[in-house]
């Protein structure tokens, strides 16, 4: 006679795991990293490192001696958020800099809400506003690479800042645009943080967590649709004062965020819907920060703002139940 087990549910269960998510994000985000380790150096390898074993640490020594549980980074959810961060941040940034920021986004956005799963806001992105806001000098000096392995860098300013200051000195925007190559800011050779300097490799990364299916695209594609649109729009009111849609999509933050950040499973929308209104609130966000903002950038901005709103747009979308 067969022995009968009986348990609660979940009956159904998925080969997927916490760690098996978060190193198939780890392996999308290489190919960016390596790209920023190939343009910036050995000043990247170090803010890398120090970011990714400042959280490991932090939330070792959290869980261990604080909590009072036992670590939890075996999850490899640390190491997604150090890389995070890592990318978030200039090469030049000091390593005393990144271990607070890595505090922040473990300590704080993290660990206090109680650990992965309980967080409302995206860690990574709470520690790089906080250095934002502390260390602005820090966070806004940037240097662009010239050539492989970051040699002989100079400091200037993102298309995005360059912009935002050259309209205040009354420029236009076909004057302040003009050395801009869009090639360049798809594959690299511009200034900013090391996850903007080769935006097809975060794509790659992109369509990689699509085929391993780790992630939905609806809201990565709504954000991007969003910025389009709005700066469309924008745009076409007065091309002299407002950025065009394709180089708002390749400048800044905004790949990054879009499909690394904004899809995270925590602190994202679990329905369809929800996740679309979710994209496109951050999409129009963001443009009204670059465009009449003090910040040249808004991803990160907006992002956090419409974490705050996952729990309500949670409510309003319920997610089909299984089986209906």
């Amino acid at each position: 006679m067969s022995k009968l087990l009986v348990s609660p549910s979940p009956h159904i269960h998925s080969e997927n795991s916490t760690r098996s998510l978060m190193f198939d994000v780890v392996v999308a985000l290489l190919p960016a990293v390596l790209c920023s380790f190939l343009f910036y150096g050995w000043r990247e390898i170090l803010v890398m490192a120090v970011s990714v074993g400042s959280c490991l640490l932090l939330e070792w020594a959290i869980t261990r001696y604080m909590l009072r549980k036992p670590s939890t980074i075996g999850d490899m959810s640390a190491v997604v958020t150090g890389i995070l961060l890592g990318l978030n941040l200039p090469y030049t940034t000091p390593w005393w800099v990144v271990f607070i920021g890595a505090a922040v986004a473990i300590g704080v956005a993290k660990m206090t809400f109680g650990g992965l799963g309980q967080n409302v806001f995206n860690p990574a992105l709470v520690g790089r506003v906080f250095l934002l806001v502390s260390f602005p000098t820090y966070m806004t000096t940037w240097s662009a690479p010239q050539g492989l392995f970051g040699v002989d860098a100079v400091s200037g300013a993102t298309p995005l800042s360059a912009v935002q200051e050259g309209l205040m000195r009354g420029s236009t925007i076909q004057e302040l645009t003009s050395g801009y190559d869009y090639a360049d800011m798809l594959f690299a050779s511009i200034g900013g943080s090391a996850g903007e300097v080769c935006a097809l490799a975060l794509l790659a990364g992109f369509v990689y967590l699509l085929i391993r299916k780790v992630i939905k695209p609806w809201i990565t594609l709504s954000i991007f649709g969003t910025v389009a649109l709005v700066s469309l729009i924008f745009w076409g009111i007065d091309p002299s004062r407002f950025t065009d849609p394709l180089f708002n999509l390749l400048t800044g933050g905004l790949i990054l965020g879009a499909c690394f950040m904004a899809t995270d499973y925590v602190t994202s929308p679990m329905s369809l819907w929800g996740g679309v209104i979710f994209g496109v609130g951050i999409g129009f966000l963001t443009m009204m920060i670059r465009y009449f903002g003090s910040y040249p950038e808004g991803v990160s901005f907006a992002i956090l703002i419409m974490n705050s709103f996952v729990p309500l747009l949670d409510r309003a979308f319920k997610q089909k139940k299984f089986g209906r």
